[in-house]
């Protein structure tokens, strides 16, 4: 078996060419990404808000 640290450097040199080869996307792609997420994210949990708000009063209504 190999030397652990040596394995390890390897490991951490073959990492390093990998990240050498990714794509990174631009300022203004990232920030508009972001924004489609968070205002999907907004979006939604106003949703989720107004169907609970609409179920627990028409479970309310009906057990009165």
């Amino acid at each position: 078996m190999a030397n652990p640290l040596a394995r390890f450097a390897t490991f951490l040199a073959g990492v390093r060419e990998e990240i050498r080869q990714v794509t990174w996307p631009a300022r203004p792609e990232v920030l508009g990404s972001a924004l489609v997420v968070f205002v999907g994210v907004a979006l939604l949990g106003g949703y989720i808000s107004l169907v609970d708000f609409l179920l627990s009063h028409a479970v309310r209504v009906f057990l009165r």
